[in-house]
């Protein structure tokens, strides 16, 4: 059976992988013409049809195949062949970070996040050959709750005593466009993806109104934004670390790292302290800032909870993707790592589904929203419930047991309901239970 366009391009992308794999050192010079009409059509089926849209106003459905899309696609395709092509502009908005900051992101135009995805895709063929085991943000097949058990595991069966904690300060507003595009030059010499890359990293965006030029960073809530990341990263941090630390540091140690959130668990107290110096000299040489007051190493394993309790202190935890790590002990009194949903994020949940029931309750009928709620629940356990923290989604589920009483009470001209009348009503109209989605003490997740 003949291969059509887009099978060949996928073909040819494999093709990449296979050179990519086979030889570290070789180097792609002819890449931009895979993006051709099948390609990107393809691209822009794969993107989310129910995204927010960017300052040309122009929806999914609005630019595909059903009413322009044949041609704007085959007009896209002559743009990017002459070299005409030009990202549009972003429309920069915020979403919350926590109670006191706000972070921003870029909304893109449905053409933009089309090529954005091509390139994303050429890039991934050659990178995800290259990119070490030690990195799990925003790569096919890898995912936080992998990151999560490697930390797990790592910690209770390695001679792991510290660990090095730190926080890159606005890593995404302050990667170097020229050392990032010098980073790509490593592997790419396709000058016309290059020029394309630079492209987008230069396209700027709007805020309120004015026309923001950007000089440096990659702009988050991009399609392209997490690849690029990981790639910087990959050099500054990852290589590094594998090549130049593990080859001069006394004794175990080793990087987890998701995205630009990572912990260095180390054995020796003094060589904890070299790696803190050694990533601020190494992050600096880079344009990059550790943040002094998120940044520490710290004694943290098997002999913690003993050594805290000698010198009269609380045992050290810390914080990683959304959960709080601490030393606990099994029923047998060995050593394990405990684990709960950090205090900032379930505050946030909380007050984001509180929100959420006090403006639902009253625009659509109860049964319609229900099962939204029932979405959200679901939501919850599948990121939040792992190994060591029912008690957190449990928690998190009475929690909002509570709140769904208090915003059904306040509804206009509804009788009130008591917990023995509110209990009944939820075996008649049940909301998930609370229950352990991925367990770390497995070979294979169930």
């Amino acid at each position: 059976m003949p291969y059509t366009d887009t099978g060949v391009t996928l073909q040819k992308l494999s093709l990449i992988s296979g050179h990519a794999r086979r030889d570290v050192k070789f180097q792609f010079t002819s890449l931009t013409h895979l993006l051709n009409e099948e390609y990107l059509r393809d691209c822009y089926k794969s993107l989310n049809r129910n995204k927010a849209v960017g300052i040309d106003k122009v929806s999914w459905e609005e630019y595909g195949p059903d009413t322009s899309g044949e041609e704007n696609i085959g007009a896209l395709v002559s743009k990017l062949k002459r070299s005409k092509y030009k990202p549009q502009k972003s429309k920069r908005v915020y979403i919350p970070k926590n109670e006191k900051e706000r972070r921003p992101i870029g909304i893109s135009t449905i053409e933009t996040k089309i090529v954005e995805k091509g390139i994303t895709r050429i890039l991934e063929s050659i990178y995800e050959e290259d990119f070490l085991d030690c990195s799990y943000g925003f790569r096919p097949k890898r995912n936080s709750h992998q990151a999560l058990k490697t930390l797990n595991d790592t910690i209770m069966f390695q001679p792991v005593n510290h660990i090095v904690e730190a926080d890159i300060k606005g890593f995404f507003d302050n990667v170097s466009h020229e050392m990032l595009l010098d980073f790509i030059r490593i592997r790419i010499k396709d000058t016309r993806l290059l020029n394309l890359i630079r492209k987008f990293l230069k396209a700027g965006y709007i805020d309120n109104g004015l026309i923001v030029p950007t000089d440096k960073g990659t702009p988050q809530g991009s399609i392209l934004s997490p690849m690029l990341a990981n790639i910087y990263l990959h050099y500054v941090l990852d290589e590094w670390f594998e090549t130049t630390v593990k080859s001069h540091i006394r004794g175990y140690c080793e990087l987890v790292r998701y995205a630009d959130d990572f912990v260095c668990l180390v054995r020796y107290a003094d060589e904890a302290k070299r790696i803190e110096r050694g990533l601020q000299n190494r992050f600096n040489k880079y344009g990059l800032e550790l943040h002094t007051e998120k940044s520490r190493n710290f004694s943290f394993g098997r002999f913690e909870k003993e050594n805290a309790k000698h010198q009269h202190r609380r045992a050290n935890t810390f914080e990683f993707l959304g959960f709080a790590h601490y030393c606990d002990l099994s029923r047998r009194g060995n050593f394990k790592v405990g684990r709960k949903t950090s205090r900032k994020k379930f505050t946030a949940k909380c007050k984001a589904m509180n929100t959420w029931l006090k403006s639902i309750r009253n625009i659509v009928a109860t049964k319609e929203w229900w099962k939204i709620l029932q979405s959200k629940l679901r939501g919850h356990y599948q990121y939040y419930g792992v190994s060591e923290n029912y008690n957190g989604i449990l928690r998190f589920y009475k929690e909002t047991v509570k709140m769904l009483k208090k915003w059904m009470n306040r509804r206009s001209q509804k009788r009130k309901m008591n917990w023995t009348n509110f209990t009944e009503y939820l075996e008649h109209y049940p909301l998930p239970k609370p229950r352990i989605v991925h367990n770390f003490y497995l070979s294979r997740e169930s």
